[in-house]
């Protein structure tokens, strides 16, 4: 699943640890997602939308393979 967290993430001008402390994660985590080594929880990526005041399907994209 891609997403597009580091667009919005720089678009706000923030770091990976910014938006990791705010996401309760780590920046690895945050390093991951955004690489596309790993796909979040649906908590989280319920989280990561909310944060940037998106809907989840604004930051996923889901392929069907």
């Amino acid at each position: 699943m891609k997403n597009r967290i580091e667009e919005l993430r720089k678009e706000k001008g923030i770091r990976q640890e910014e938006l990791a402390m705010a996401l309760e994660v780590s920046r690895q985590t945050i390093g991951s997602l955004e690489n596309g080594r790993y796909n979040p929880s649906i908590q989280l990526a319920f989280k990561i939308s909310k944060y940037f005041g998106l809907k989840i399907e604004d930051v996923f994209i889901y392929e069907e393979e």
